[in-house]
């Protein structure tokens, strides 16, 4: 045995087990900057938004300038002497023309802005879940096992992710950007009109702003709060479904319900002091808001007192309603403000996962011309993310083109060695050499090409049976499917179905399943192949029947085999008994037995289990009585 070498720290860095993606608080601006990259490809639909933004800003202060003009107009015409109808219906026919057709012309950009915000939002969400979902792909095994990142809890966090998210593109190009430029060519006027009235309503806003922000800081705290009691309900509305059964089986509705009943509580809980405080602050934003509409209206009405200069009774309407303009940004933002501070927490957890490269799982590039499939493991330690050591200095050879079965009661590393193999995971210590070459050198997504893995619980896509099987080989031709069907003993019991191969997979019984996957690993037809507890799920013929069929795949292949079936490993070329994560006994099955050991205690108590000495004696009987007639 060659002496024990370590990974290379360079590389044990990448592929140690990690904890859940520690995510950094973010900003708006940093929120801003992650969102970039997605809206950058669609640079034209920002440009016609921006276009038509500016359009619509400029319609906006229409209605404020016509209503100037049209009250001096009106008020000169009733200080005239004689009052001139003529001139009156003038100036209305010429207020009516110009705000009908200014809400005409605002109606078409409204909607094309509208339009073409809500088609970016749309293709940004696309790429998001696009995005998130190929890096999903790419993590190593370490990402989805490690505390945190349960399946109800990720698909939380990607789901409202993607929704804040593309609310956040929504809310800047079709709200806060027009809003924000109608405010600020409203102020822009204001100040030209008269400096002094400029600077009321200048002041008033960053106050506002001010008050905002003392808001989203008092109320981050509860924001994460309720995130992660999205994430844990849920969890636990998914954990119930996937355990329907065993719930049911042991009457534990009430104690499940009692849970949900408990997250559900705490919950409401949290949203109900942050919807408290969010209303108290609002309440506070809307009186300044009024605050300076107030001193808007007593500053212009004491200029026009005064007779200064420029101002008249038409300026006072002109000012309020450009403050109008102004403070809209105002009476929207705490709308706006809360979906951005949400987007802020959930784009944390979300960009957590897509900015998660040392995640990623770590090839090689070593593609040989042929795989023999002799593995060397050269004191192999393993532990698990959440600090479970599974492994300790584990060697062994798993030679080429010979069946290797891998014994020992649960928990004792064996389905942790097979996932080291595939590799569905990294050894922290150690080494593991495939034809002699580390396993860490090999391009891992070629080397899964070229091995079969059936487990003792398969996983049945959403599609048919056929496409399902077809899944080990994506181009078989039907005859192949049906060849691979009738090794796994499942063609027969899939002919008789009324579409045959089209029915649907998930509807098959939990045995036909695992035959499904079973067939996938016949029409792959690798030279490497890994079988955890591969029938337990079958009756006995089913098994026999499948056993026979793994016997005529397992001939010039290397396997590597896990069963607590007698007859299935004692065909084993040579078996390694695992225990507690420690290679305990190694050789073919009768050397082995005669150690003793925990092998034997196995053999012998699944010999009992099985009532081997009166099976022979009935089988015994039976033989008499078939020569006796």
């Amino acid at each position: 045995m060659k002496e024990r070498q370590d990974t290379p720290p360079q590389k044990r860095a990448n592929t140690e087990s990690t904890a859940p993606t520690s995510t950094e608080k973010m900003n708006i601006l940093d929120l801003l900057k992650n969102i970039l990259p997605f809206v950058t490809p669609y640079r034209w639909l920002i440009g016609i938004t921006l276009a038509l933004t500016l359009v619509g800003s400029l319609m906006a202060q229409v209605n404020a300038v016509v209503l100037d003009r049209a009250v001096d107009a009106i008020n000169a015409l009733i200080q005239q002497p004689t009052f001139e109808w003529g001139s009156a219906v003038r100036i209305l026919t010429t207020i009516s023309v110009i705000l009908l057709g200014k809400e005409v012309v605002g109606a078409l950009v409204t909607f094309c802005q509208r339009y073409y915000g809500e088609r970016m939002r749309i293709l940004v969400s696309r790429d998001l879940s696009l995005s998130v979902v190929d890096k999903l792909l790419s993590f190593r095994m370490s990402f989805f096992t490690a505390e945190g990142n349960e399946t109800g809890k990720l698909q939380s966090r990607i789901d409202r992710g993607i929704m804040s998210l593309s609310n956040t593109v929504n809310n800047f190009f079709i709200e806060i950007l027009p809003l924000f430029t109608s405010a600020v060519l409203a102020l822009a006027l204001m100040f030209m009109a008269n400096v002094y009235v400029g600077l009321v309503a200048l002041c008033i806003v960053p106050v506002y702003f001010w008050v905002t922000y003392i808001q989203a800081k008092r109320m981050k705290g509860g924001r994460r709060g309720i995130f992660g009691g999205h994430q844990a309900v849920s969890q636990g509305i998914l954990s119930i479904i996937e355990s329907i059964t065993v719930i049911k089986s042991f009457n534990r509705e009430p104690t499940e319900a009692d849970r949900q009943a408990h997250l559900q509580r705490t919950m409401t809980d949290l949203q109900l002091n942050t919807r408290k405080q969010s209303y108290m602050f609002n309440g506070l934003k809307s009186f300044l808001e009024q605050i300076g509409t107030v001193l808007i209206i007593i500053l212009t009405a004491y200029l026009v007192l005064i007779d200064y200069p420029g101002m008249t009774i038409g300026k006072i309407m002109y000012h309020v309603m450009l403050f109008a303009n102004v403070s809209a940004p105002i009476r929207q933002l705490h709308r706006i403000y809360d979906d951005m501070n949400d987007a802020l927490i959930y784009a944390e957890g979300f960009f957590g996962i897509l900015h998660a490269d040392h995640e990623v799982e770590d090839t090689g590039s070593h593609r040989p011309a042929r795989v023999k499939g002799d593995f060397v493991l050269d004191g192999v330690d393993f532990t698990y993310s959440n600090g479970t050591q599974a492994l300790h200095d584990v060697s062994m050879h798993i030679e080429s083109g010979k069946i290797t079965a891998l014994v020992g009661l649960s928990g004792a590393g064996k389905s942790t060695v097979v996932s080291l193999l595939d590799p569905f995971y990294h050894p922290q210590k150690g080494s593991i050499r495939l034809d002699g070459v580390e396993l860490s050198e090999w391009d891992t997504h070629w080397l899964r090409g070229h091995v079969g893995l059936v487990l003792q619980k398969n996983h049945i896509f959403d599609g048919t049976i056929e496409d399902n099987i077809k899944y080990g080989n994506t181009n078989a031709t039907h005859e192949q499917v049906v060849e691979a069907a009738k090794k796994a003993c499942i063609y027969d019991q899939v002919m008789q179905l009324p579409n045959g191969f089209a029915t649907h997979a998930l509807q098959l019984s939990g045995g036909q399943q695992q035959r499904i996957a079973i067939a996938r690993m016949f029409i792959k037809n690798p030279p490497i192949i890994f079988l955890d507890e591969p029938t337990a799920s079958l009756d006995a013929i089913a098994t026999e029947q499948i056993k026979s069929s793994i016997d005529a795949i397992k001939e010039g292949r290397t396997v590597i085999i896990i069963s607590h079936n007698i007859g299935q490993i004692i065909d084993a070329d040579k078996i390694y008994v695992l225990q507690e994560g420690r290679v305990v006994q190694g050789g073919t099955p009768a050397e082995v037995y005669r150690q003793g050991g925990i092998y034997k205690e196995i053999f012998d108590a699944s010999a009992r289990s099985m009532n081997v000495d009166k099976i022979a004696s009935t089988i015994g009987q039976g033989d008499k009585n078939d020569k006796n007639t």
